[in-house]
């Protein structure tokens, strides 16, 4: 397991590798697309610091608000590849270390990894209630009238946030490599 503390540096990020397992300690911004969508139409400086050399997660998470003060329910990841059209200009644009998602980005993203210096962190599907035990605190939200809970940028803070590198910044894909496996084997099996 390796442990990395935002921010990140970028030597830190170039070092992982596809399979690598990860646990992550710090400040995080959930961001799905309307915050995507935002960020690269306007490029607005209220999220920067928070971005810097630091991760994004797709999520739209389930928030409870008991006297004033914010909690996570659930917090598990949400489809990464309606980003795909927005995440390389957000990565390089905010400098960002790591984006976590479930299900893998594309040759965009791929390119922005590599030019930037990111990678695509995998978390578990379907585990919303216990990723959300490792969101220690709510340190802000932002839009959250504007884009509604799911959509909001939540600016929280993580302690071992479990995920796996399936996309690194030297253009190894896990994703890619399941497909093309996928692949090869449907075409045994009907006889192609």
């Amino acid at each position: 397991m390796i442990n990395l503390t935002t921010p990140i540096p970028e030597e830190k990020i170039r070092e992982l590798n596809v399979g690598d397992e990860v646990s992550l300690t710090g400040t995080i911004v959930t961001a799905r697309d309307a915050a995507h969508k935002l960020m690269v139409e306007e490029k607005p400086d209220f999220i920067r610091k928070y971005l810097e050399e630091s991760v994004i997660y797709h999520c739209g998470p389930v928030v409870r608000n008991e006297n004033g003060q914010w909690s996570f329910i659930a917090a598990g990841p949400t489809t990464s590849a309606r980003e795909e059209p927005y995440q390389s200009d957000v990565i390089c644009e905010y400098n960002i270390r790591a984006v976590i998602g479930k299900g893998g980005m594309g040759e965009k993203t791929a390119e922005g990894l590599k030019k930037c210096g990111a990678v695509y962190l995998h978390a578990v599907g379907g585990a919303g209630s216990l990723i959300a035990e490792k969101v220690i605190n709510v340190k802000d939200v932002f839009k959250l009238e504007e884009f509604g809970t799911p959509e909001a940028f939540w600016v929280i803070e993580v302690k071992d946030f479990p995920c796996v590198v399936t996309m690194d910044s030297k253009g190894g894909s896990l994703h890619k490599e399941i497909l093309t496996k996928s692949q090869q084997k449907a075409k045994e099996l009907i006889g192609i």
